[in-house]
């Protein structure tokens, strides 16, 4: 698997760019998997009439009763109609930082370096969870890997699984190195699953522009994590299903069962919704980030590395201009220095970045799993 033309690969990049962002602005009204589930979603676009799903969520029905449909308090920036390019959202913080930390400091980067970009350019308030806990041990003078594992409670939720996208967009085809950076970064906050689950993301849109589709892209990202882990497990468990031809709703139910207990926010049950969503949307953009979002759980983070991989797969000329056009090529972001960047802008950084990659140079840590525990 050769990539051909440089051009295709910077479309590729910025396919990916819009997809994360128009996949997270998608499923931002709706992000709180314990009161949005599957049902309300649907129940909310039925009584909109927006289902199926082709375009941003619309406006909530006048009618609604009260806390029948209780949207996230940034709804109005984020609804069809009223997206004036995107809304600030710790999903993209975290992938504009780590673009300005490859600018910064190469490919090369230690850990230790991501911590330090953390306390130079983000606002502690718009960290959460793991991200929070070891922000806070960075502050109290704790150093990587004690910074995830001190008094963290959230290792193996989502938040590296979030900020690995520009690993895999600065490493294209070549999933082993993606996921080999991403873990040097995600091992700041995480470890275990919540290690894995930035792997694979990494590995899942590396392999994203090489592959003959969602599925081969899947089968490439379970190379690069540890095969008997939960990880592992449940995404085969979604292709297994698929393949068998379950509908995507008995999945997705089927799925819930296997990983019930788990917060809504950890790693395993978002990557379950994640997989569906790629699986049945079937490489169409529009499609994937729909079932991703109406999935439930992580709803912009989901959609957000949803619409990443299928921004990949079609390229930014491929992605319906219903949601690039209303993001206005800007990005809002909490992160010092890149408040209202041109997408175009930061996708085109990517995309150099990209360029100067020798073929062949998989970091030498690129290891399933290494020393951050089972998963």
């Amino acid at each position: 698997m050769r990539l051909e033309h440089h051009s295709e690969t910077a479309d590729r990049i910025h396919g990916g760019w819009l997809g994360r962002i128009a996949g997270n602005m998608l499923g931002k009204p709706v992000e709180r998997g314990g009161y949005w589930t599957r049902e309300r979603i649907d129940r909310y676009l039925r009584r909109t009439g927006a289902l199926p799903l082709t375009d941003y969520l619309p406006p909530p029905p006048a009618d609604a009763g009260e806390g029948e449909f209780d949207l996230r308090p940034e709804w109005p920036q984020c609804v069809r109609g009223r997206v004036h390019g995107s809304c600030r959202d710790d999903d993209i913080d975290y992938t504009v930082l780590g673009l300005h930390l490859l600018e910064a400091h190469g490919f090369g980067f230690t850990t230790e370096q991501v911590g330090d970009m953390w306390l130079r350019r983000l606002p502690y308030l718009q960290t959460f969870t793991a991200e929070r806990v070891a922000y806070r041990n960075l502050v109290n003078g704790l150093t990587p890997p004690r910074t995830a594992t001190h008094e963290n409670p959230y290792q193996e939720w989502i938040g590296a699984l979030i900020r690995a996208d520009v690993y895999g967009w600065t490493s294209p085809g070549d999933p082993a190195r993606a996921a080999a950076l991403a873990r040097r970064d995600a091992v700041l906050s995480h470890r275990g699953t919540g290690v894995q689950g930035a792997m694979w993301a990494a590995a899942l849109i590396a392999a994203a522009f090489t592959a003959d589709g969602p599925r081969e892209a899947v089968a490439a990202s379970l190379e690069q994590i540890p095969p008997d882990g939960r990880l592992a497990r449940t995404v085969r468990e979604a292709a297994a299903l698929h393949t068998a031809g379950a509908t995507w709703s008995d999945t997705l139910t089927e799925l819930e069962e296997r990983t019930r207990g788990l917060h809504w926010i950890h790693t395993v049950p978002n990557a379950a919704v994640i997989t569906a969503g790629l699986l049945y949307g079937e490489g169409d953009f529009t499609a994937t980030v729909a079932l991703t979002v109406r999935g439930g759980l992580d709803t912009d983070s989901n959609g957000a590395t949803a619409g990443s991989v299928a921004g990949v797969l079609c390229g930014a000329d491929g992605i319906p201009r219903q949601w690039t056009e209303p993001l206005r090529d800007r990005v809002r972001s909490a992160v010092i220095g890149f408040d209202g960047a041109r997408i175009s802008d930061l996708a085109d950084r990517t995309a150099r970045l990209a360029a100067t990659v020798p073929a062949g140079s998989t970091p030498p840590e690129a290891v399933r799993g290494g020393a951050d525990g089972p998963g």
